[in-house]
């Protein structure tokens, strides 16, 4: 019996080879470039899992592999950039999954932020902006709808890429500039800055109820940026304000007809309560469900297999043990050039928390924009206590790494 996972995260195949197994299924990745995992791949042995490459981006590829593949019972697509096609062929195979109309809408911002306005549960709608438009009109548009500062981004965009914060008629200008030369995924938008702490909320749904398995901070760099920085699991929200988040992402993933599966939801935490920033309709990234596996004690990819197989995910009803918190620090170089190491790597040893570093580049990669999560080259991962001395630890040991990068050098 066969699950087949639609490319994956670049950190936690390891738990999901382990998480089919105990399920009594066999995982087949496929992939057009099994070096994106080699950090996990190195980690298993050879007959831990089948790997096919392919061109994932080939959707009539992919079904026909698909058609190939022993006893078929389920389809994974935990990421953002291969949702829609995973959605497409689990429907086309009359799999388990979710309704691929929502994943359709929680891939577009804009009409997300719209619908959770009409249900309440935002104090704005979006505004979408002609890049292409540069009059006077603009920013008092803007200023009467949603005021300033406000945000510009793509409504399909991901890893904090085109994302503009707008504070002035300056800024919009240079915003619509450089969004007018960019290729966007989807459209260009307008929404209200959310001023305060940003905060993801890792979840698990099934038959549309909702649980709150914890929250993830997360620090971000200087304004005008939007560059993911640091993360800590879990969150210590006093009783009474967990349960109301949790009452509030039942009602938001509700309103946009997310029924099951996890979800990483992005909020803002502002004087007037939560402010959704974006609905991502998988589990979180980077080492979040690394984290979420530490911290709960248990192996939460076991719920992902079992919701691709259409089971009640034990952990929706479970109190696991629990464990440790966490924390990671995104390593990113000070230039841009090409991916030549990390120096200070020894040093991780003598530091408290077992910090440890996570490739994400390789060497020889080149690394050209470090003001969204495309640049970092890896992670340090560190425990402890609490989320706020995990917090402490991981920074600590990310300070004794360098990320270093060389000039590109052409022809």
């Amino acid at each position: 019996m066969t699950v087949v996972c639609l490319e994956s995260l670049t950190f936690g195949l390891g738990n999901l080879v382990r998480a089919a197994g105990s399920l009594g299924e066999r995982l087949r990745l496929l992939t057009r470039d099994p070096g994106w995992y080699a950090h996990e791949l190195g980690r298993l042995s050879d007959d831990a899992l089948d790997v096919v490459e392919i061109d994932t981006f080939d959707t009539e590829a992919v079904a026909a592999e698909l058609s190939r593949t022993p006893r078929l019972r389920g389809l994974i697509s935990s990421t953002d950039t291969w949702a829609l096609i995973g959605a497409e062929l689990t429907a086309r195979f009359d799999l388990p999954g979710p309704d691929p109309a929502v994943l359709r809408l929680t891939r577009d911002k804009a009409k997300v932020r719209d619908l959770l306005y009409a249900a309440g549960l935002t104090r704005s709608r979006a505004t979408e902006v002609d890049p292409g438009r540069a009059d006077d009109e603009l920013p008092a548009l803007l200023r009467k709808e949603i005021g300033l500062p406000a945000v510009l981004k793509d409504t399909a965009g991901t890893g904090s890429r085109n994302v503009w914060l707008v504070r002035d008629e300056r800024e919009l200008e240079t915003a619509l500039r450089e969004a007018a030369e960019r290729t966007l995924f989807g459209r260009l938008f307008a929404e209200p800055y959310f001023s305060g702490p940003v905060y993801s909320a890792e979840t698990l749904t099934w038959r549309g109820h909702t649980r709150l398995l914890g929250v993830s901070s997360r620090l971000m760099s200087r304004e005008p940026y939007f560059r993911e920085e640091v993360t800590a699991f879990p969150v210590a929200f006093p009783e009474e304000q967990r349960a109301s988040l949790e009452r509030w992402l039942d009602e938001v993933l509700a309103a946009v007809g997310y029924t099951d599966r996890f979800a990483h939801v992005e909020f803002a935490l502002t004087l007037a309560g939560p402010e959704i920033v974006e609905i991502n309709p998988r589990i979180g990234g980077a080492l979040v469900a690394e984290g979420m596996c530490r911290s709960l004690g248990c192996n939460v990819y076991e719920a992902m297999v079992e919701t691709a197989l259409g089971r009640r995910p034990r952990l929706i009803d479970a109190e696991p043990p629990g464990g440790p918190a966490v924390a990671f620090v995104l390593g990113y170089p000070e230039r841009p050039g090409v991916f030549t190491g990390v120096q200070g790597l020894e040093r991780l040893a003598d530091m408290p928390g077992s910090p440890t570093w996570y490739p994400t580049k390789r060497v020889g990669d080149r690394i050209e924009h470090l003001t969204d999560s495309r640049g970092y080259a890896g992670i340090v991962h560190a425990e402890a206590e609490t989320a706020e001395l995990a917090t402490h630890r991981a920074v600590a040991a990310a300070n004794a790494l360098r990320v270093l990068t060389e000039e590109a050098r052409d022809g």
